[in-house]
């Protein structure tokens, strides 16, 4: 018998490891559920049929199926320059940034691993977050046998950044190698001021990186992502996603820009022709100026229905403050008991009861730092929107002990008289 036993033979970080979970880890999609649980583009994807059979590839060629025996395009340069020439609004700097600052890889993700593995020594680094935040900064984290530094966000409803503490957490702790900074933040969709951004990079003393996640920006002020800064930063890294405001999750396309030689560290650590051909061409579409003026429309229709969410859930009868910012596709409130006051027994059972009862998926983040009792949506389409509302009314009132029928409230109804639906 093999004297395997895994519990001593695994790395000791990975066995303690808590993976990433999701909504649908709980309550898997059927086909006929309101998915508001994973802030994804609820307009779907900026393509036609007649866009997806004539995606460029490069120079203009279609994509070639029949091509598929040769390995990828590795440096991905006519992809990057479409993503440069997004992003060089120069509103923060004139300087340009080129494919040379950029590495595209498997969403986010990859950049947010490849960024420990390129910066952080196993077992002696350390990286700094600042929850409430996106969960994936402290399991890659942990993966890499890296450990974490928190400094908590400022109270809601800013969520702003306490620059003071971290700067101090920098000054104090030798080993910070990356600060993670997220921006909309996730769960909180406010944005983080310009200015802190600047002070953490112009720490006086610190040897590091500043890693600001902009996945939401597209759905902020136009103008508002620093990609292009990192012309003027050596010591920043922007990463972004065509997952969230390109309605693209399913390519997996995450980009991450940096200086020149950051860059060059990251694609030479990265798995060769990781970005496959059929990704590249639908990418290249998307970011081309037809893909984005789909992606404009789609957009425009979300932050309608963004803008009816704001109306209508502060005269739900048990739904609390926004607590977060409005600058992403998703809204956190918090869901109030029969007291009045936010609960998280509340918003767990309106957030089982939704899932299990009504059909509607969104997100619990009520045990996150400054979200009590609160509950993370993602704004729909304009029908996901109505069947929500409807089906939040019902729930809390169900949950606070009302008993108040379904027919009571008619969202479509009420939200017509404001003229808020689009």
């Amino acid at each position: 018998m093999s004297p395997f036993n895994l519990q001593t033979c695994a790395r000791p970080n990975i066995l303690a490891l808590e993976p990433y979970r999701c909504a649908r880890d709980d309550y898997k999609d059927d086909g006929t559920n309101i998915l508001l649980d994973a802030n994804e583009n609820a307009c779907g994807p900026p393509l036609t049929a007649t866009a997806v059979s004539t995606a460029s590839m490069g120079a203009g060629a279609e994509i070639d199926f029949l091509g598929l025996h040769r390995y990828p395009d590795p440096h991905q340069r006519d992809l990057k320059q479409l993503l440069c020439d997004l992003r060089n609004t120069h509103v923060h700097t004139d300087k340009t940034i080129t494919p040379d600052n950029l590495f595209v890889g498997v969403g986010s993700d990859e950049a947010i691993d490849a960024l420990l593995r390129c910066f952080c020594v196993p077992g002696r680094d350390s990286i700094l977050v600042c929850p409430p935040t996106y969960g994936m900064y402290s399991v890659s984290a942990q993966v890499n046998d890296v450990a974490l530094v928190k400094v908590p966000l400022f109270p809601a409803p800013g969520f702003g950044l306490d620059v003071a503490k971290v700067k101090e957490a920098l000054s104090s702790e030798e080993h910070i190698k990356l600060v993670y900074l997220c921006s909309p933040g996730n769960p909180t969709g406010s944005l983080l001021g310009k200015e802190d951004v600047r002070a953490i990079l112009e720490h006086p003393t610190w040897n590091g990186v500043v890693v600001l996640d902009e996945a939401y920006v597209d759905f902020a002020p136009a103008g508002t992502s620093l990609a292009e800064w990192v012309a003027e930063w050596p010591n920043l890294v922007v990463m972004q996603t065509l997952s969230k405001a390109f309605g693209m999750a399913g390519i997996r396309l995450g980009v991450a820009f940096a200086s020149p030689p950051v860059a060059l560290l990251l694609n030479s650590l990265k798995a060769p022709y990781n970005i496959s051909s059929p990704t590249s061409a639908l990418a290249s579409y998307v970011v081309s100026p037809e893909g984005l003026a789909a992606v404009s429309v789609n957009k425009e229709r979300l932050v309608r229905q963004r803008n009816r969410l704001l109306e209508a859930l502060p005269k739900i009868r048990g739904v609390g403050r926004l607590r977060g910012g409005i600058d992403s596709n998703f809204l956190l409130f918090e869901m109030l008991n029969a007291h009045g006051d936010p609960d998280n027994a509340t918003a767990l059972a309106v957030y089982e009861t939704l899932a299990e009862n009504k059909g509607v998926v969104v997100r619990f983040r009520g045990k996150e730092h400054g979200c009590l009792g609160c509950l993370r949506i993602t704004v729909g389409t304009e029908d996901e929107v109505t069947r929500f509302l409807a089906a939040l009314k019902q729930t809390l009132a169900e949950v606070n002990g009302e008993g108040l029928p379904a027919s009571a409230y008619d969202p479509l109804k009420e939200t017509k008289a404001n003229g808020v639906v689009a």
